[in-house]
């Protein structure tokens, strides 16, 4: 058996202020690089999807032709052109053929300026050169937004059970069982897909809490024969468009199997609606909590600065929790990673111990934020290239460009060339920060922090502080969602408000 493989992944905040260029995925923006050919094998020991998929294959004997494998951080849309060179160039192997099945890892989330489903365009077209009978299994993120489109020319979709994504490459090998099923089988599996009809807040999704931990548990008790495979995707809740929202689908050779077990899923989390919503602080709270519990521990205290994700959007340099820090005299205190080239290239040139003054951050025109005007000094420089240690991308390579340490007061800044989120401790040790030190910690991350922070946090917060993705989804100034979904838990139907809206 032959199989053609590849990877296009984008998690896209239609609300967010940057797009995604083909630089982006050239750059990988806390992805791998994009790499082409014989390259894409060398993934196979990185924690992404494609690297269990090629471990497994490799070690059953399969024969695998890989194409392409490319992704970026969240952000606005996908560029036309970023989605047809990528796209195109998998289109190209698929009509070059001379393969038996295709396994494509994608996100399940991705918005282009031309399409609302470009992992449904992508699959369509792949189906359209293929055929029916010829196997494609994908695997999704746990964000994605999954589309009727999708699901209808997908063989079958896995997705992730973690939040923060742990097992990306498990999912991999988990679609490669179902391919090996399939082509044993060499029948078509029957698919059953259920809306759930509430947003859940992204740090609700979080694996490591409930009720998220119990729901996916629930998965592993329904996923055994004649259940082939059961999946839940909270979904992406900053993609305005109608099919945005969390789903639930099984799969099974055996019709009724995968509607009972699809059901049984969706009955659980309708069932459990309370249980999603998320308490939010202000910057002021999280800031005077953290100087509380600090005092007497032996370990950080960490505040996510979850409305300034990049990881879902956001471009990582809103100023409010840095002012919040130092209108309440916090000391001890780190912010990571702050995206501002201009701010870092200052103080390459300025030196170590030079102070300069600049306006840091504050630049994606966040109603509430502004840039930080103050006088800085520069406590440490790197050229950004480090190693994950953590527990997501272990060994992989990462590089936020030119970095530097500014101090105001008793507040460390990472400043970075290059946007990356902090689910990683060495994100703060490039810029000469030892995270364990500090007595405060401000991550620009919503949950996927958690997995190489929470062993040293003495306690975690999370703060709701100005920036590009609103943590509570009703916040949004949503346009074109369903209009029976449920803008948060227990919360008003889309088409509710907007009838309120217009009346």
């Amino acid at each position: 058996m032959k199989i053609l493989i590849a990877g296009f992944q984008h998690e896209t905040n239609t609300f967010a202020p940057t797009r995604a260029s083909y630089s982006s995925f050239l750059q990988g923006e806390g992805f791998p690089p994009l790499v082409r050919g014989a390259d894409v094998l060398g993934l196979r020991d990185v924690n992404v999807p494609i690297g269990g998929f090629i471990k497994t294959m490799e070690a059953n004997g399969r024969e695998l032709q890989p194409v392409i494998w490319a992704g970026a951080s969240a952000s606005a849309h996908v560029t036309n052109d970023a989605f047809e060179r990528i796209g195109g160039e998998i289109i190209a192997a698929v009509e070059r053929g001379g393969f038996d099945a295709i396994y494509l890892d994608l996100h399940g989330a991705m918005v282009t300026e031309q399409y609302d489903d470009g992992e449904g365009e992508l699959l369509e077209r792949v189906r359209r050169i293929v055929g029916d009978s010829m196997p494609v299994v994908v695997s999704l993120d746990l964000h994605a937004n999954v589309t009727a489109r999708m699901f209808a020319h997908a063989s079958a979709l896995v997705a992730y059970r973690t939040y923060p994504h742990v097992d990306m490459a498990e999912t991999g090998e988990r679609a490669a069982r179902i391919l090996e099923d399939l082509m044993w089988e060499r029948r078509p599996l029957h698919g059953a897909l259920r809306r759930v009809p509430f947003l859940i807040p992204v740090n609700g999704m979080c694996t490591l809490v409930e009720p998220a931990s119990e729901t996916y548990g629930l998965l592993a008790n329904i996923e055994t024969r004649p259940v082939v495979s059961a999946s839940f995707a909270p979904g992406f809740p900053a993609a305005d468009f109608p099919e945005c929202g969390p789903t639930v689908w099984a799969y099974s050779f055996d019709e009724d199997a995968a509607e009972r077990a699809a059901d049984a899923l969706l009955a659980k989390i309708v069932g459990d609606e309370s249980r999603w919503d998320v308490p939010f602080l202000t910057p002021d709270e999280a800031t005077q909590e953290a100087i509380r519990l600090s005092a007497a521990a032996d370990k950080p205290v960490i505040i996510a600065d979850t409305q300034d994700n990049p990881g879902v959007g956001g471009d990582s340099n809103t100023m409010g929790l840095v002012r919040a820090l130092l209108r309440n005299g916090a000391s001890e205190a780190a912010v990571g990673v702050i995206w501002d080239a201009q701010a870092a290239a200052a103080a390459h040139r300025a030196g170590v111990g030079a102070r300069i003054a600049i306006e840091l951050g504050g630049r994606s025109g966040v109603p509430g934020d502004s840039p930080l005007a103050a006088e800085f000094e520069v406590e440490h420089l790197s050229d950004g290239v480090f190693c994950f240690d953590g527990p997501m991308l272990n060994g992989m390579r990462g590089e936020l460009g030119p970095t530097a340490c500014l101090r105001i007061e008793g507040v460390r800044i990472a400043v970075s060339t290059v946007k990356m989120q902090v689910f990683d401790r060495n994100l703060f040790r490039v810029a000469g920060i030892e995270p364990e030190r500090m007595k405060i910690l401000v991550n620009k991350s919503s949950v996927h922090f958690r997995a190489d922070f929470q062993p040293i946090a003495h306690a975690i917060l999370v703060a709701k502080s100005p920036g590009p993705m609103a943590a509570d989804p009703a916040d949004l100034p949503w346009q074109r969602l369903d209009p029976g979904m449920r803008v948060r838990p227990l919360g008003a139907p889309f088409g509710a408000l907007k009838t309120e809206s217009v009346e």
